[in-house]
């Protein structure tokens, strides 16, 4: 505390002389000392203001980052830092007015219990001999007197300055002394409030708490931050700021009280004028932020409508003929999840006579309008979900869901030989793309090529788990557009149309370099398509209207944007894909054997333990077999790149071709292949019983 006194108080001691000394009046003083930090302190406001409209415009990308990596929190902080460094973003710049304002505080209380050696400058020795004398005349020690003494001897002075004229050079001393004027509009600013004594002093902590909820209430209406917070955060902090300030100004002099509510009431001033200098409105898409409120708003109402739907279908699902009958049970966390599962379900149906029970996540999941007799649907809210999950007492259950045991979904706790299939939704590298034990509570794992198979046993060494059963299935989702692309007439396009389809991950072509991209293609005699991922279209509504208007004067027969994803119509009609990481270029080369362009952003990595495992993940080494990749800093000869890859399309055509022939298990079958293990492992359960 000395230490804060000397190097803070010292100084502040020396502006609050001069304040003094320039009004004379020791009230009005500390209205201008609290000026000063303020005006002090204004490019420090104004950094702040800067850094807050940077926060509430990254704020949807944050969620979007929040829900991406909700299960990987490492992930998540590196996704977080990396945006605070694109954008410029200071997560420190809000917390120093607050971290300024307490040495400021401390060292205030120092000015205003000491007088003597801040104001009035009285030498050390005469200070100590005039607190001598005060605690002699009032029968008491100097430690005693507390940190109120030199208060106390300006009280005394002024009651019985003849006490004092024997002190030797205390003349001038007194004089001084005698003429420090602490009184503001009848309040003594030397005075500690007390709440047991109703005095014009008790008025001033009274006005500390009237200032701060004056603050907070303009705050909350202006300040670019507070009008983002909800009424209860909003509200939270005003009753705590008054209630703070109130028992603040209780406790100190009311000197500092009377600095405490200037400040508040100059803050305002502070903030109407930092908002006139960097206007939010300007930075910030307001519009766009209105939106999203409202689409969570409905969001929040529709969860409430879905759990009255859930406790519905909860109570059907576990109905005694069907707890009786349940063989085989699939779970998707969406509607887009049925087409992983489409050739395995459509094979079974066909194949045998089994009814499909088929929980979902999504209360408007496509699987509620497909009308098959034989497909019961069930809508399960995520709440309801961890029960089912416990509870259920199928023989078999098919899930692309990872993580089996690890978070909310959990084994069946009522019938411990459930067994557990795990569907991909990838077709490319497990080891790279799901978390550390993803499969390890899983019993059986439907592989879609011998390089998944690999990778199965490789982790189950590495980590020492208990072998799964690997079934040589394929790639159910792959058929389907396989078989769908080839029913389709295949017409060449007057213009080659290159479709760019970034991933949603971070450091997406969306956000690192579109602009380049575009820029280098267009009105190059291509028709280009971006398609964005629909989980970025989503999650980032704001960078996407940015990315419209941007583009809006650009739009086109030769030149679109699109977001309606209810058609694969432009990934099967395109002559080349250019994406990062995205699946999608899978999907396109292996549907339509044309070559892909990828451009090497940042990696995506789910499995940050991938590399204990020394085999090569798929993901990467078919980058070069389906077609070439570039860096970033090559993206503006991209038109190169599309050019040569085109040229070669017939070569690509034939190496693509074997390769999926090579890679997939069972391909144009995988179907089949599924749906005849579940038979007979039904078969077999039950013929043991």
């Amino acid at each position: 505390m000395d230490f804060i006194n000397t190097i803070i108080g010292t100084p502040l001691g020396y502006l609050m002389r001069w304040c003094y000394l320039l009004f004379r009046d020791y009230g009005l003083a500390i209205l201008f000392f609290t000026l000063l930090t303020k005006i002090i302190m204004f490019p420090i406001s104004l950094l702040v203001q800067k850094n807050s409209i940077k926060m509430v415009k990254m704020k949807p990308r944050l969620d979007a980052l929040r829900y991406q990596y909700v299960d990987d929190k490492d992930a998540f902080v590196d996704a977080q830092s990396a945006l605070y460094k694109a954008e410029h973003y200071s997560p420190m710049a809000g917390v120093w007015p607050l971290l300024l304002q307490i040495p400021i505080i401390l060292g205030l209380l120092d000015v205003i219990y000491k007088p003597l050696k801040h104001l009035l400058h009285i030498a050390p020795d005469l200070r100590d001999a005039l607190l001598a004398k005060t605690a002699e005349l009032m029968h008491t020690t100097v430690a005693d007197l507390g940190s109120t003494a030199q208060l106390t001897v300006v009280e005394k002075v002024r009651e019985m300055p003849e006490a004092f004229a024997s002190i030797p050079g205390s003349q001038a001393a007194i004089a001084d002394i005698q003429a420090l004027k602490m009184d503001f509009l009848g309040f003594n600013l030397a005075q500690t409030p007390s709440i047991t004594v109703l005095n014009l002093v008790f008025l001033v902590p009274i006005l500390a708490g009237l200032s701060a909820l004056l603050m907070c209430w303009i705050q909350n209406h202006i300040n670019v931050l507070q009008i983002e917070q909800n009424k209860l955060s909003q509200w939270g902090m005003t009753i705590f700021m008054i209630a703070f300030s109130t028992f603040f100004a209780f406790i100190v002099p009311a000197g500092v009280g009377l600095y405490w509510t200037f400040g508040n009431l100059f803050s305002i001033a502070v903030m109407y004028l930092v908002n006139a200098i960097y206007s939010p409105k300007k930075y910030i898409n307001y519009e766009a932020l209105e939106a999203i409120k409202k689409s969570a708003a409905q969001e929040k109402e529709q969860t409430k409508k879905n759990k009255a739907l859930a406790k519905k279908y909860y109570k059907e699902f576990f109905a005694p003929e069907n707890v009786r009958d349940m063989k085989v049970m699939f779970y998707a966390e969406g509607s887009g999840y049925y087409k992983y599962f489409e050739a395995l379900i459509q094979a079974l149906l066909a194949q045998s006579d089994l009814t499909i029970h088929y929980v979902t996540s999504d209360p408007n999941d496509a699987i509620f309008r497909k009308n098959e007799p034989r497909i019961h649907p069930y809508y399960v809210d995520e709440t309801r979900l961890i029960s089912l999950m416990m509870k259920l007492e199928a023989d078999i259950v098919v899930m692309t869901t990872p993580d089996l045991e690890k978070y909310h979904i959990k084994r069946s706790r009522v019938k411990p030989n459930v067994e557990y299939i795990f569907v991909d939704h990838g077709g490319t590298s497990v080891n790279l793309t799901y978390r550390t034990g993803a499969f390890d509570a899983f019993d059986t794992i439907f592989a879609v090529s011998r390089e998944q198979a690999i990778e199965v046993r490789a982790i189950e060494r590495l980590r020492h788990t208990r072998k799964k059963r690997i079934v040589e299935c394929g790639y159910g989702l792959i058929d389907k557009m396989i078989a769908a692309y080839e029913a389709t007439e295949k017409k060449e396009n007057q213009k080659k149309t290159v479709l760019i389809g970034p991933s949603w991950q971070y450091d997406n072509i969306m956000d690192s370099c579109l602009d380049e991209l575009v820029n280098a293609l267009y009105g190059k005699g291509y028709r280009i398509v971006v398609r964005p991922h629909p989980q970025y279209v989503r999650r980032f509504p704001m960078k996407m209207k940015e990315i419209m208007d941007i583009y809006q004067d650009r739009f086109c027969e030769d030149f679109t944007i699109e977001t309606d994803f209810s058609s694969n119509v432009t990934v099967y009609t395109a002559d080349l894909v250019i994406t990062d990481w995205s699946g999608i270029a899978f999907e396109f080369s292996f549907t339509t054997d044309k070559p892909s362009l990828f451009i090497n952003t940042e990696m995506k990595v789910t499995n940050r333990e991938y590399d204990k495992i020394p085999l090569v993940p798929f993901d990467i080494t078919a980058r070069s077999k389906i077609g070439r990749s570039i860096e970033k800093s090559e993206v503006a000869n991209a038109a190169e790149a599309v050019a040569d890859l085109l040229e070669h399309q017939e070569e690509y055509r034939e190496r693509i071709h074997t390769l999926k022939e090579e890679h997939f298990y069972n391909l144009g079958t995988s179907g089949q292949v599924g749906a005849q293990y579940i038979i007979d492992r039904l078969n077999r359960r039950y013929k043991r019983k």
